[in-house]
């Protein structure tokens, strides 16, 4: 069988003319290799196909009339089972349709009688047509191959900028990651988009990336943090934006790191952004955050709890937080199969394990 990315041209197209008529076979084959074309013919369905199986074939030219299999049921079997191009011929009279013929892929079809110039003519515009496909295919098939290079190079420094980010804080590993599950079960539950879920988990994987600027031991500090520890903290979205701006993803991922500490009603920071000029990405990595971080253990207080966790996003339903997506990560976590605790050790494997398979 041709290799599909493979263009027949002149020199190389090898047709198949399939008719019971001797003297049509003759002078087809006659005129299709003073064209330039190698040609092959059969007298019947079921020779046809023989040759279909022995030799590459470019372009099956078949009678629609023949004895046993006609060349209707003839071109199904060609379209289904063999990579060439199909020309039906039909003599007047005969009782079948443009559409039916059509139907069965074929490219063309040639009503008998026909002169050779116009037979020949009819072949070199499929053949043309054939190898322009075959070429765009072959481009096709490239792009395919860089996209997903380019994917897979993509997701492998997303990943490693988020181990980085986890490994240097031993209190919350893990916490990216169990928030972009938590984030991802929000957006199915809501109905988002695949396309959109995909740059919610990228984002929500890297989202405290700006903590790399942020000294350790204010990172894992047992006590209450002064306002200028504080201060220095909520430099952290600013910080993963500066360091995602430059860099060109499908999502806008470095506009949803800054955003992740933003409130709807303007009192989230670094920007006091409110309402609608929040991205809705971001208001359910800012939900998910609030839950996550609420339900498990920090440097300067043990876990409060998923039920707390609830009642705050619920206290500042539409206020605070995006309504509609408070109400699906409360579904999401009120399910006992959905797991918020993960340890750090099982985050840290999910990473390694990514890594490894994107490498």
């Amino acid at each position: 069988m041709t290799d599909p990315l493979i263009a027949a041209d002149k020199t190389s197209a090898h047709i198949l003319v399939v008719d019971d008529d001797a003297s049509i076979r003759k002078v087809f084959k006659k005129g299709i290799q003073q064209a330039g074309y190698r040609c092959t013919v059969a007298a019947n369905a079921r020779q046809g196909l023989a040759e279909l199986d022995k030799h590459p074939i470019d372009l099956v030219i078949s009678d629609i009339n023949m004895p046993g299999m006609n060349g209707i049921e003839l071109g199904r079997i060609v379209h289904d089972r063999y990579d060439a191009d199909l020309v039906i011929m039909t003599g007047y009279g005969e009782d079948f349709t443009y559409e039916a013929i059509m139907e069965i892929g074929a490219s063309d079809f040639i009503r008998k009688p026909v002169t050779l110039s116009e037979f020949t003519a009819r072949l070199r515009r499929v053949l043309a047509e054939r190898r322009t496909r075959r070429e765009r295919n072959a481009v096709l098939k490239q792009l395919e191959i860089n996209l997903d290079r380019y994917r897979r190079a993509m997701n492998g420094i997303v990943h490693a900028m988020s181990l980085a980010t986890e490994m240097r804080d031993p209190y919350t590993a893990g916490h990216q990651h169990r928030v972009a599950t938590l984030a991802v079960a929000i957006a199915e539950k809501l109905g988002l988009a695949d396309d959109k879920i995909t740059g919610l988990k990228m984002v929500s994987d890297i989202h405290d990336l700006g903590k790399l600027i942020v000294p350790v031991e204010i990172l894992c500090k047992p006590g209450r943090l002064t306002d200028l520890e504080y201060a220095l903290i909520q430099t952290h979205a600013k910080a993963g934006y500066d360091i995602l701006k430059t860099i060109e993803f499908p999502w806008p991922l470095a506009q949803m790191v800054l955003q992740h500490h933003e409130r709807l009603d303007g009192s989230g920071y670094p920007n006091g952004l409110k309402g609608d000029a929040i991205l809705f990405e971001t208001r359910i990595l800012s939900v998910a955050d609030v839950m996550e971080t609420m339900a498990n253990h920090r440097p300067y207080r043990p876990a409060l709890g998923i039920e707390t966790a609830v009642a705050e996003l619920q206290q500042h339903r539409d206020r605070l937080y995006d309504g509609d997506v408070v109400d699906a990560c409360v579904a999401v976590v009120s399910d006992p199969s959905f797991d918020l605790t993960e340890t750090r050790a099982a985050s840290q494997a999910a990473i390694l394990s990514a890594l490894s398979h994107d490498a």
